[in-house]
């Protein structure tokens, strides 16, 4: 696909829903540390919408606040924020309308000249209207139809659909408006350095390729951890449950890159492809591997049905774990138990492998049990690589002790470490896909966890319950411990 950094074609960047946070904390931020390393094209200009009634200056002084200078420091700050802010201009108008949508042309053609320009559009709203946007933007004309002159692209936020039947329905109709090709499905964990990191350490470091297979891996496990509740979030969380929010997206793409085999070559259809087998690889989830649970009020807060937009009588699951097996000659047998949760006791993304331990005691017992080797890889917070390995302790006896090797991102590389929506924007406008999920990816997803998500529902399963700001459930030490691993 064309690269509109590249060949410096003039770019438009709609944002539609650019009133609420997303926009103004994730999105608008990375355009602007993209356009602060000349990473944009010259001519280019962001276009907000949203029902929210603003002037172009009330939108630059709403977006403005979110605006930080890392590569932009000193005297240059505020020369390169007004910069910025002055290529930014805002419409009002609803989501499926298609007359506001020609509103937003009318501001776009008044600041853009009638010559060729490449478009974006990124749906930064919540996925009940996607279809109306896309139906709206396809009524109003705005999508390029010969994509040899100029070109449209469509950014999605997460989760698509709700099951395999609503997210297959999602990509259909969304389909009659843009292409496959066109289409970037965005799931920002994908952009975090150290996710895009597995990868290389797995295919360019030749010491890992043979220990990565069930001979010597014992079990893996993925965690994710927030430290506070749903908040104001609670409306959107309670139509989803976290299953849906993390598990069947931040997670699984986490998993599939840890696990694949080695791609063909490194393009995007080659790696999605490599990611497709493994998804495909794993049995649906049944009620046996997974445990669902709920914080309650801990820490001084309110649990989660208190919460202001949480029915009181919900079911909605804030804390999950699963075993996910893969049953391919790699891994059959290797137990990955991935877990995710809000309201626990720390706020954490991390992949640890752990590895068989050697046979026999050759050091005697005098020296101490010999522990499992363990890959820590930590995505967030103080993103790192650990490999915990045994040492023996300085002294005239034999001891044993486990030592970590540790690789601190911020130390190691002394560099800024960008956000991981500048590195999925800008992948985006070079139309590098690999970092964004196909349809026939979003499809396997779906199959591990939609029958399972089916079965809970139609049994009205009640969730375990966990104070807030704790350990978690219960139930989730045994599910472990049914794995050999120890939460």
């Amino acid at each position: 696909m064309k690269d509109s950094v590249k060949d410096g074609a003039p770019l438009g960047i709609v944002v539609v829903g650019a009133s609420g946070d997303l926009a103004s904390r994730k999105i608008i931020p990375a355009l602007f540390a993209l356009y602060c390393q000349g990473l944009l094209p010259e001519q280019f200009n962001v276009f907000g919408m949203a029902r929210t009634s603003f002037t172009h200056e009330a939108f630059r002084a709403h977006i403005a606040e979110n605006l930080t200078c890392r590569y932009a420091p000193g005297e240059s700050c505020a020369d390169r924020t007004a910069e910025f802010l002055a290529r930014c201009y805002y419409s009002a108008g609803q989501y499926g309308s298609a007359d506001a949508y020609l509103d937003l042309y009318g501001i776009m053609r008044s600041i853009e000249g009638q010559g060729s320009v490449n478009r974006v559009y990124y749906m930064a709203v919540p996925p009940g209207v996607f279809l109306d946007v896309a139906r709206a933007l396809g009524d109003a004309g705005l999508i390029a139809c010969d994509p040899r002159r100029e070109w449209s692209r469509i950014v999605i936020e997460k989760p698509f659909g709700r099951d395999r039947a609503t997210s297959d329905d999602l990509v259909r109709e969304m389909h009659k408006v843009f292409t496959e090709e066109s289409t970037y499905r965005i799931d920002h964990y994908l952009g975090k350095e150290i996710v895009q990191n597995l990868m290389v350490l797995r295919f360019a470091n030749l010491v890992f390729e043979p220990l990565w297979n069930r001979e010597f891996v014992e079990s893996v496990r993925i965690t994710w951890k927030e430290p506070f509740g749903v908040g104001q979030r609670g409306g959107y969380f309670d139509g989803y449950g976290i299953i849906r929010d993390v598990m069947q997206n931040h997670l699984l793409q986490i998993l599939a890159l840890l696990a694949m085999d080695r791609p063909t070559r490194f393009d995007a259809n080659a790696v999605r492809d490599a990611k497709v087998r493994l998804l495909r690889a794993i049995p649906p989830v049944g009620l046996d591997d997974v445990v669902t649970a709920q914080y309650t009020a801990g820490a001084g807060k309110p649990g989660y049905t208190q919460e202001p937009t949480v029915p009181a009588e919900s079911l909605t699951p804030t804390y999950a774990a699963s075993v996910l097996r893969i049953e391919n000659d790699r891994w059959r047998g290797v137990p990955f138990f991935v877990e995710a949760g809000k309201g626990l006791d720390a706020g954490l993304s991390e992949v640890r492998l752990r590895f068989r331990r050697p046979p026999g005691e050759l050091f005697g017992n005098a020296a101490g049990p010999i522990e499992a080797n363990e890959l820590v890889i930590r995505v967030q917070p103080d993103e790192a690589i650990e490999m915990r390995i045994m040492n023996k302790v300085p002294g005239l006896k034999m001891a044993l002790q486990p030592t970590p090797l540790n690789l601190r991102y911020q130390a190691a590389f002394n560099a800024q470490i960008p956000d991981a929506y500048e590195c999925l924007l800008l992948d985006m406008l070079r139309g590098d896909r690999s970092l964004f999920i196909r349809a026939d990816e979003l499809e396997a997803a779906w199959d591990i966890f939609t029958p399972v998500l089916h079965a809970l529902e139609a049994n009205r399963t009640r969730p375990e319950t966990y104070p807030l700001g704790s350990h978690g459930p219960k139930a989730a030490d045994r599910l472990a411990a049914q794995c050999g691993l120890q939460r």
